[in-house]
């Protein structure tokens, strides 16, 4: 192993690395005084991570304070009107005057400041995400309904039934099938509303009302909103089109006692989604969608809709980059809002004035999680970077680039292993480029350190914020610099950015990605004689086109990654976004043909590892065991870590300690020389 130097520090054990808490959401009471997050952490048996609900002090003074705990674990916390917290699980209920329920899968759960948490809507199967209205008693759900069943009782009898008979079969008719690793359907999706007087949303199985608002397709709890006053509830709807290209969301807003639809937002040419009402329930704000064509990169915007009538306006008309994430000023009064966008390797908080002026509000960071205070002047949000895990913070609602107050939170992670910097170069175009760099502890013009380079995913992603799944502090505690590039294609650096590498995966990308790597190996901290790569989902095609088109790389690891385009196209549950970025194969198949990296397989030179988990449905397996099969063929050193119960992404706590060992341990051996170690367990 190379020489590292300082203390030990969490980076150096993986099991101690990946039992860190993960903070990951946050609710703010509608007094502003409770600010509650949902923090994840390893289950019982070690081989999973399980959420509970902690209290954090707005105010930073007081250390955080547990409120749930239960093996289901609870996620997704919001609160009521009336102050009570609501929460997802699949515990039990365990109180003996309960009927009998399908416990399976997570329902609805109250919890008062005092006293036990209740359940507050269960569904046969379970639910998916709920939402509750700011200022009334309502809380609408998303979950399933069989064909043929028009309620939540017919449905759990249908279910019953399948079960008895042992048929697990599903009979598509149109639309997808598969989205990243799950199967869809028997059941569709869709909107169900309760109502309760004026004690909060209805609590049990059976009391106040259910009402089906409609819905298809795949929903989450960020996809439905309840107007303030809960008479009205939006959510997404999948469209089928007459054709697969014509499939597409939009936004439906219904009438939430009768379920009767009073306004559908779509328009040719877009998409819509993640509906919030204004704090007057007068319009709504929507992520507006451009459709990508052959010719054109998709882009994304935010959009008002006028209600009743349906007037749509462009919020972000002339902003360079795409909203992530906004929320709405939660007074009557006042249309500000504020939304989060990459920018130039981070993902700032932006504040729009009702006038259209645009204020960054953070000049690092990325920010997810956005509450608003009551009074509109306060934003709590969670803080993350490339060298810090989410935490969650206190930020002014109004002042520029400021310095937001970290609160007291599970999940520090202590010293890091090395330092953060940039590096910035120009591609052959003459577009400026930029990457972080991660330096291990050490790394001099006297000693060196060797270097791996991250091609990110997506491709229309950026590297802004932590993660816990392509971590390159395990890689520095190894003694290993990380590059983390962003080439044509990645967000953040406006619309040319895109332009320049829109249909051509494997061209303009390549080309910036070889680029940045040559300024990160001209550096003398970095041994540009030790080089390896690593890269998943698109980075993991681009793993696989660097192998095609140079042996510069002493080693280089394929996750989840594109072999074949042209299979691809077809097997993918993404195929419809596929055919409009490459075209129809059959009548345009230069792209696929240019881009594809099996057809340059006997170019490959440099020992590869591949990684490929059987569920993935985005990149089906096919492509992980073909590109295997013909490293084999064509005697390139190769391995293949196969998870037969992982889909797009290692999520088991026991698998992703075992895939940071062997991507380790494969560099060691290819790019440091030492003798190849088989991890423990495979």
């Amino acid at each position: 192993m190379p020489e590292t130097a300082g203390e030990p520090t969490a980076f150096h054990d993986l099991s101690a690395f990946l039992a860190t808490p993960r903070v990951n959401r946050l609710a703010l009471s509608p007094d502003g005084q409770r600010l509650v997050a949902a923090v994840q952490g390893p289950n019982a048996d070690g081989n999973g991570f399980v959420s509970g609900l902690w209290d954090i002090d707005p105010t930073g003074v007081n250390e955080p304070r547990r409120l749930t705990r239960s093996r289901a674990g609870e996620s997704a916390p919001a609160f009521s009107a009336d102050g009570t917290l609501y929460f997802l699980s699949g515990r039990e209920n365990n109180d003996p005057a309960a009927g009998e329920h399908d416990d399976e899968g997570p329902g609805v759960w109250a919890l008062p400041e005092r006293g036990e948490a209740r359940p507050a809507a269960r569904h046969p199967g379970g639910i998916a995400g709920f939402t509750l209205a700011r200022d009334a008693g309502v809380l609408a759900y998303t979950a399933g309904l069989l064909p043929g069943a028009p309620d939540a009782e017919a449905h759990g009898k249908l279910r019953k039934d399948r079960a008895e008979a042992k048929v697990t079969a599903i009979l598509h008719e149109s639309g997808i099938t598969r989205f990243w690793d799950s199967d869809l359907g028997p059941d569709e999706p869709h909107t169900f509303v309760r109502t309760a007087g004026d004690g909060g949303p209805a609590a049990g199985e059976g009391n106040g009302s259910a009402v089906d608002a409609g819905g298809q397709g795949f929903v989450s709890d960020a996809e439905t909103a309840l107007s303030p006053d809960g008479t009205r509830v939006a959510h997404t709807r999948f469209v089928h089109g007459p054709v697969p290209e014509g499939n597409r969301s939009v936004v439906v807003v219904a009438d939430a006692a009768t379920g009767e639809e009073l306004h559908v937002v779509d328009r040719d040419g877009y998409e819509y989604g993640a509906p919030l009402f204004t704090a007057d329930g007068s319009a709504l704000v929507c992520v507006r969608e451009l459709v990508a064509t052959y010719e054109t990169s998709f882009s994304y915007t935010l959009v008002r809709i006028d209600l009743p009538g349906g007037a749509e306006s462009d919020l972000l008309a002339g902003f360079a980059n795409w909203p992530l994430a906004a929320v709405v000023s939660p007074r009557r009064d006042d249309e500000t809002l504020w939304f989060t966008a990459d920018e130039l390797g981070h993902s700032p908080v932006f504040r729009r004035d009702p006038d259209g002026t645009l204020t960054r509000l953070t000049a690092s960071g990325a920010y997810t999680s956005l509450c608003v205070a009551p009074d509109g002047r306060t934003l709590y949000a969670l803080r993350s970077a490339v060298d810090a895990p989410p935490t969650p913070v206190r930020l002014d609602a109004a002042a520029p680039d400021q310095e937001p107050v970290a609160l007291k939170a599970p999940g520090a992670v202590g010293r890091l292993p090395g330092t953060l910097t940039e590096v910035h170069t120009v591609g052959d175009d003459g577009f400026p480029l930029r990457s972080w760099l991660v330096l291990p502890e050490g790394a001099r013009a006297e000693r060196p350190a060797p270097l791996i380079v991250f091609p990110h995913g997506g491709p229309q992603t950026s590297w802004n914020a932590w993660t816990w799944r392509w971590n390159p502090w395990p890689f520095a505690a190894r003694g290993y610099a990380v590059l983390l590039p962003d080439p044509a294609l990645s967000p953040g650096y406006g619309p040319r950015m895109h332009e320049r590498g829109w249909g051509q995966w494997g061209g303009r990308p390549y080309r910036d990605l070889m680029t940045m790597t040559d300024t990160a190996e001209a550096r003398p901290d970095i041994d540009a004689t030790r080089t390896g790569l690593a890269g998943a989902s698109y980075g993991g095609y681009m793993a696989n086109r660097i192998a095609t088109l140079t042996d510069r790389f002493k080693a280089i690891v394929s996750h989840a990654s594109i072999w074949n385009l042209r299979s691809h196209q077809a097997e993918t549950d993404a195929s419809v976004h596929f055919r409009r970025v490459f075209g129809d194969p059959r009548t345009q198949p230069e792209r696929y043909e240019e881009d594809s990296p099996s057809l340059a397989a006997e170019r490959i030179r440099t020992p590869m590892l591949v990684v490929h988990g059987a569920k993935d449905y985005r990149v089906p397996v096919g492509q992980g065991m073909s590109l295997f099969q013909d490293l084999q063929r064509l005697g390139v050193p190769a391995k293949f870590l196969y998870f037969p119960d992982e889909g797009h992404w290692v999520l088991g706590a026991a698998h992703a300690r075992l895939w940071y060992a062997t991507l380790l341990n494969f560099f060691d051996h290819h790019v440091l020389g030492t003798p190849w170690h088989r991890p423990e367990l495979l």
